[in-house]
């Protein structure tokens, strides 16, 4: 049975994507171990949960009829600009840091980190 969608057609979906192995000897591997196995699942896991609450309230937007979509792509789109509003706000990264078990003041987030490449 065959199901033609239109290009406003919120469709729910699920990704099957393995979580990436880390090495079992961290000296084996030509990068250094920085952040410990838990911490990085405590991160996507708060990632995972952010991205899904995002489509769920695009999806909420669309299914009321205050948000129109014109395709796929403008829903990408907007998607991906709604996620970086978040991680561009104090209160995206303190949802963060409190998944991954860090109590910040909000104030005390820096949003502009200096990154420190090591030559």
């Amino acid at each position: 049975m065959s199901e033609s969608l239109s290009d406003n057609a919120v469709v729910p979906f699920t990704l099957d994507i393995a979580p990436a192995e880390l090495p079992s000897d961290p000296g084996a591997s030509p990068f250094k171990l920085v952040v410990d196995p838990v911490m990085r699942e405590r991160l996507r896991r708060a990632l995972s949960l952010m991205i899904e609450n995002h489509d769920q309230e695009l999806a909420r937007h669309v299914g009321e009829g205050r948000l129109a979509l014109d395709s796929y792509k403008e829903y990408i789109e907007i998607f991906a600009n709604s996620l970086k509003q978040t991680m561009e706000s104090a209160e995206g990264v303190n949802y963060l840091m409190q998944s991954c078990g860090f109590e910040v003041k909000a104030e005390d987030i820096n949003l502009k980190p200096e990154t420190r490449w090591i030559s």
